[in-house]
């Protein structure tokens, strides 16, 4: 059986949420799922060993007018990717009429979609909870699991020269917009707490935006700067086995958190500005709200208000 999974949310932390329906999909029908995410989602990054999934096929529709699958000629083209598919099912994660005719005329006779034309208030996890209960009378409550091999794992710890006898703390101190980048002087308070007290080896996740380098930078050149190792030039898949050794991570609400939380590492998530359901729908992840603040959202603007106290009785509390 042929089983075509559509993922269309932006980001690497939405298809890391997704994971835990997809392989119910794929264990329900004893099939491996191929799934149709944006480029941005950067699925073949972190799924590449996940025995579940068959095949990425990239959704190329963003802001660029040129995208292959914008508009309506995109939508032709994109009904063309599909149908050489010959997919037997499909199951759409969004309420858009849009995809529901692309995969009728894809030619695939059995659709599963969210109800059209709702996709306002819907919400991240509970929402395809219901969806595949509905439908296939499956009940998920696992948390979502990013799949690594072995060998990965195991060879990151030389190559990296990660010191197993120290404590490995990733810090995801990157972030995808101005408002969830907590300050550099933060991080470095917690980092002084902790190796006060620990033997303690940083890793610095970040992107390459000149504000989150700037972070990276102060860091750097603190009092830190030998127990520090920078991860920016690495891929994501090249840091993933890295992450994997670490005994724990502090994130700002960011691709690493996500990713972090899915390698199995227990993850203090740093929800300065987005719902709290971002930052504790996994076991793994324990979240850290601004001072203040009883209902953390989009617009709180919380990242001055990280309290590094709270973070630093978190980590102990989880590493102890």
């Amino acid at each position: 059986m042929k089983i075509l999974v559509v993922q269309n949310r932006m980001g690497i932390g939405d298809t890391v949420i997704f994971l835990p329906f997809i392989k119910a999909l794929s264990k329900n029908f004893n099939s491996p799922i191929s799934l149709l995410v944006k480029k941005n989602s950067k699925a073949d990054q972190y799924l590449f060993n996940s025995k579940y999934i068959n095949e990425i096929i990239t959704l190329e529709r963003d802001k660029n007018s040129d995208s292959r699958h914008n508009g309506f000629l995109g939508s032709i083209q994109l009904i063309k990717d599909i149908k050489k598919y010959n997919f037997d099912k499909i199951f759409i994660f969004n309420s858009s009429l849009r995809y529901f005719l692309i995969a009728k005329m894809s030619g695939i006779n059995d659709i599963y979609q969210y109800p059209l034309f709702q996709k306002k208030f819907q919400h991240i996890t509970n929402t395809p909870k219901k969806f595949i209960k509905d439908h296939l009378n499956l009940d998920i409550n696992e948390d979502p699991v990013i799949e690594l091999n072995k060998d990965l794992i195991n060879n990151a710890i030389s190559k990296f020269k990660i010191d197993k006898n120290k404590i490995n703390i990733l810090l995801g101190i990157g972030g995808s917009g101005p408002t969830k980048r907590i300050p550099a002087d933060t991080f470095l308070k917690v980092m002084e707490k902790i190796s006060k007290v620990k033997s303690c080896n940083f890793f610095l996740a970040t992107g390459k935006h000149k504000d989150e380098q700037l972070i990276l930078e102060k860091i750097l050149k603190s009092q830190f700067k030998n127990s520090c190792r920078p991860l920016d030039n690495l891929t994501i898949k090249e840091t993933l086995p890295i992450i994997k050794n670490c005994n724990i991570s502090i994130c700002n609400d960011s691709s690493f958190s996500h990713l972090s939380a899915a390698l199995g590492i227990k993850t203090i998530t740093l929800m300065a500005d987005t719902p709290l359901i971002y930052g504790n729908y996994s076991s793994k992840m324990f979240p850290i709200e601004p001072d203040g603040v009883e209902n953390v959202t989009h617009d709180t603007m919380g990242k001055n208000k990280i309290n590094p106290q709270k973070i630093f009785d978190k980590l102990i509390k989880i590493i102890d």
